[in-house]
């Protein structure tokens, strides 16, 4: 009796992990996207000139070969049945930069990392992840070929991780609040600015964020993302502490897929509170979808941000008491107090050739208008090329790419190579934005790996 006690219990301790295994799944994932190409920079108006004025010419047009690494990364994600219906998950994924010079974190969970519970109900979840806006993209960005395209360049106004801006930063002689000339540093606190000069992106991977995504009903779905303010600034001043600046983000769409997915459509609403001034809030809307006609896949895409102007929170403080006794600075782009608008829009499309497809793009960012002291700030960028696809994991593409900028836009490609200076971070957005006016271009050759 008792050897057959120990027989049930031993058969029981091995089906154990076989019953939980059942009940639970992991994975390991990946992308591997690398491009070897010849990259150029025209030559740049070397900084912001006057509106109408004329640039000087710099002189500083480079050629370059490059292996350039297009958002690689690897994750790992896991998923549990919960019963009734009801599954939690776990997802952490990160940047792996093939190659030394890259511009791209590395670190744990750089890319969209979260948990979450999805049932019935939607999926539930917080951590780090695009936001509705940019999810979008997949609608319409079909016309890309390797990494090189507009969605990591004008569409959205270039790509940005992380959190809402904090004003609580040192200024740029590396002064701290309570300090004489306390000053905001424009390259941190100055979200309008960020970006290479062309407005914070709204194409984001929003942190500190929680999210939520609606079941499937008739192929619409509804998205929500809410980043918090953590950010939340205050400040010491002659009537105490105040509070200086409480940003935050949210980001909603809608989206529509039928016609065994041939036809889709989808609108994003976004409100960047306290971004570009503390006490308003950005704005904007955009309409992506596309079309499958067999012969052609057709995607179209169009934006209109809104940026708010007004007075920055910081300025000079007391040297003897360590409290604010002036108004603050305007953003760099803003000349008044109103609104800096902005709009993008882009075609795309992919023709069937065999086991691969031609594809190709064009987009266009318009100047900001109401900017009084500049102009000329608009872009266009256009791709082409043919991409083969060996089987769903591997393609090798062929193409070329170019983005054209008016002599005060300074619009590049996520991943792009270092600009005119080399390795050096000649603009306060990074080594790899070109110098105003200068147009960048590549002919590249891509290889695309999943796993």
């Amino acid at each position: 009796m008792q050897k057959k006690l120990l027989a049930v219990a031993v058969a029981g301790a091995l089906a154990a992990p076989g019953f939980a295994l059942a009940q639970s799944s992991a994975e390991v994932y990946g992308t591997v996207n690398m491009a070897f190409g010849n990259f150029k920079y025209s030559d740049g108006s070397g900084a912001r000139t006057a509106n109408g004025a004329t640039p000087a010419n710099v002189g500083a047009s480079v050629s370059k070969w490059d292996v350039a690494n297009g958002a690689s990364n690897y994750g790992v994600r896991a998923r549990e049945s919960l019963g009734g219906g009801m599954s939690g998950w776990v997802q952490i994924e990160q940047n792996a930069p093939l190659e030394r010079s890259s511009n791209q974190a590395i670190k744990p969970a750089s890319r969209n990392s979260a948990i979450g519970i999805e049932g019935n109900f939607g999926n539930v979840f917080m951590g780090q992840w695009t936001t509705p806006w940019a999810d979008l993209d997949a609608l319409w960005g079909i016309g890309t070929v390797g990494f090189w395209g507009p969605v990591t360049s004008l569409i959205g106004r270039r790509e940005t991780t992380g959190t809402a801006p904090n004003y609580n930063c040192v200024s740029g002689e590396g002064a701290t609040p309570g300090a004489v000339s306390f000053q905001p540093n424009i390259s941190i606190c100055d979200a309008l600015a960020g970006g290479g000069g062309v407005g914070h992106a709204f194409w984001r991977r929003a942190s500190n964020a929680i999210f939520y995504q609606s079941p499937v009903f008739s192929g619409i779905q509804g998205k929500f993302a809410y980043q918090t303010n953590e950010g939340k600034a205050t400040i010491q001043n002659a009537a105490g502490s105040a509070t200086v600046a409480d940003p935050s983000l949210m980001s909603a769409s809608v989206q529509w897929a039928g016609m065994g997915g041939r036809a889709r459509v989808g609108g994003a609403l976004d409100r960047h509170k306290d971004f570009t001034t503390p006490g308003k809030t950005d704005t904007g809307w955009s309409v992506k979808g596309g079309f499958n006609f067999g012969i052609v896949d057709i995607g179209v895409a169009y934006e209109s941000l809104k940026y708010k102007c007004g007075t920055l929170a910081f300025s000079t403080t007391s040297a003897a008491t360590g409290v604010v006794t002036a108004a603050g600075a305007r953003p760099t782009l803003c000349a008044a107090d109103g609104d800096i608008d902005v709009k993008q829009y882009g075609v795309g499309f992919a023709v069937p050739v065999g086991p691969g497809s031609i594809r190709g793009s064009y987009s266009k960012a318009t100047g900001m208008k109401g900017v009084v002291t500049v102009g000329q700030t608009d872009a266009k960028e256009y791709n082409i090329g043919y991409e083969h696809r060996f089987s769903k994991r591997t393609n090798i593409g062929i193409g070329y790419a170019k983005i054209d900028n008016n002599q005060n836009a300074q619009f590049t490609w996520t991943g792009a190579p270092p600009n005119q200076g080399g390795g050096t971070a000649t603009t306060a957005s990074g080594a790899n934005t070109p110098l105003f006016g200068s147009d960048v271009s590549t002919f590249f050759v891509s290889m695309t790996h999943r796993f």
